[in-house]
C-alpha cells in the first residue's frame, strides 16, 4: 500500500555512469531523505515500485566547499541508498521519471 510518506523518503533516482553500472548487479541507487532509516527506505521502494528488496546500503556524501563568482559556499550533504533487488526483479526508471 502506498503511503504519502514514501514520497518524502525517496527523493530521486541517481542516474550516473557508476549507478548504471551497478544496475547490472540488480542494484538501484536513490537519493533519500537524510533522516530515513534502512527499513523505511526498503518499505518505500517496495511500495512505490512494486518490487521485492533484498538489502539496503546507505552512505552520506559530505557537502563540498565551492567557490562561485568569488564567494565561498558549501553544498549540502546528500544521503544515498544502494538498494539490492531480489532475483528477477527490476525497476524501469525511464517509465518512473
Amino acid at each position: 500500500m502506498i503511503d504519502i510518506r514514501h514520497y518524502d523518503i525517496i527523493i530521486s533516482p541517481v542516474i550516473t555512469e557508476k549507478s548504471t553500472m551497478v544496475s547490472d548487479n540488480n542494484q538501484m541507487v536513490f537519493k533519500v531523505a537524510e533522516r530515513a532509516t534502512k527499513p523505511e527506505i526498503k518499505a518505500a521502494v517496495e511500495a512505490l515500485f512494486a518490487v521485492k528488496v533484498k538489502a539496503v546500503n546507505t552512505l552520506i556524501r559530505k557537502g563540498k566547499m565551492k567557490r562561485f563568482k568569488g564567494f565561498i559556499g558549501r553544498q549540502n550533504n546528500v544521503k544515498k541508498a544502494v538498494v539490492t533487488l531480489a532475483d528477477g526483479q527490476s525497476i524501469d526508471l525511464s517509465a518512473a521519471i
